[in-house]
């Protein structure tokens, strides 16, 4: 060992068992470490050759970036924060939340930055993490989700001094960039695809009328169902699988008439609806016709497969975690808006059930 560590000096490398450096790299390339640093941070003052070989040796040797050196030198954290104001069950029973992140950190990990997340309840504790995390100087920036209506977290981050980008447009000004995705055109699919199919008795689980998205959503249904002649269902729930099972238990007994078709807000209100159904002995969707929003995994793999509304999670985290890291290094940055949402059919939708007479002269339903 002590022969190869003693050869592999010789040649001017880094022992094998230690953490490539800057003057390794320099002296290797033939270079300064001045000129080195200048390479490696993409800025100016370096020829095009030389840089490249500079590049090439870095490789060679693994270099890598020294977090703690670099967030010293620099005084910033090399991080971006990710703060979830829901009950930490409900991210993790939710694919979309590591969906998205996974989105994020692969445009962060390129890029030498960490993602720093955290879970709180609303109000108190929410704003104190967001000024722990600028003050303790952990993070840079921060990625807005769950907009609300009057979002005062705005007003927050600039106080405090952070970059940020919000998930869709807030109902306020705000001096951050946007990236968003057109989901009321999903639902908007959706209630025509329902129709098409003879729904009449369309209902709605929807998510808090606190968050935009979630109410978006609402509006693009009551909308989509007063264009048809449609009565408005609503039930809203707070997006969890639970409260989606509640809701879907409520509906079904509903003394009006249940629904022969419900539109959840998401696949994992839908996944539960579709489980609370079943168990109450309705066939779907020859009985009652089940889309969810999301387009998760599951929706394929589940029997009956779920119809839902699709939409690129992963594309929105790394596009998000990519204007967020400009926004930090001061590039002029635009609202950036996705390819809208949209409807994915499959067995749980079908057309609505109808009436057939039985021996005893009473009438039950059956699948058209």
């Amino acid at each position: 060992m002590a022969e190869r560590d003693a050869e592999t000096q010789a040649v001017g490398r880094a022992p094998a068992t230690a953490r490539a450096t800057i003057a390794d790299v320099a002296r290797l390339a033939g270079v300064s470490k001045g000129l080195v640093s200048f390479a490696l941070n993409d800025r100016p003052g370096v020829g095009a050759e030389t840089r490249e070989r500079i590049l090439a040796t870095a490789a060679e040797l693994g270099w890598s970036p020294n977090m703690r050196a670099r967030s010293l030198s620099t005084n910033r954290a090399f991080a971006i924060g990710l703060v979830l104001a829901r009950e930490p069950d409900i991210v993790a029973a939710d694919p979309f939340f590591p969906t998205f992140m996974a989105g994020v950190e692969t445009e962060l990990s390129g890029a030498g930055q960490a993602l720093v997340l955290a879970t709180v309840t609303p109000g108190r504790q929410e704003a104190d993490t967001y000024r722990s995390l600028a003050l303790d100087k952990r993070i840079d920036g921060v990625i807005l989700s769950d907009l609300r209506a009057g979002d005062d977290r705005i007003a927050l981050i600039e106080e405090l001094g952070l970059a940020a980008v919000t998930l869709g447009h807030p109902d306020a000004e705000s001096p951050f960039p946007a990236v968003s995705i057109d989901d009321e055109a999903g639902v908007t699919a959706t209630m025509e695809h329902l129709v098409q199919l003879g729904h009449r008795s369309i209902a709605h689980v929807a998510g808090p009328s606190t968050m935009l998205h979630a109410a978006r959503r609402r509006r693009a249904f009551e909308r989509s169902a007063a264009a048809h002649g449609l009565a408005a269902r609503v039930v809203e729930t707070d997006f969890s699988a639970t409260e989606g099972a509640a809701a879907t238990r409520h509906l079904l007994g509903d003394a009006d008439g249940r629904p022969t078709a419900i539109v959840y807000s998401n696949d994992p209100m839908a996944l539960a609806g579709l489980a609370v159904a079943q168990r109450a002995g309705l066939s779907v969707p020859r009985d009652l016709s089940i889309t969810g929003f999301d387009n998760t995994d599951l929706a394929e793999h589940v029997y009956p497969s779920l119809t839902s509304v699709a939409t690129d999670v992963a594309a929105w985290g790394a596009i998000a975690a990519r204007v967020l890291l400009a926004t930090i290094a001061s590039e002029p940055v635009d609202n950036t808006d996705l390819p809208a949402a949209r409807l994915v059919a499959r067995e749980s939708t079908s057309h609505v059930p109808t009436l057939t007479p039985t021996r005893n002269g009473r009438r039950a339903r059956s699948g058209a």
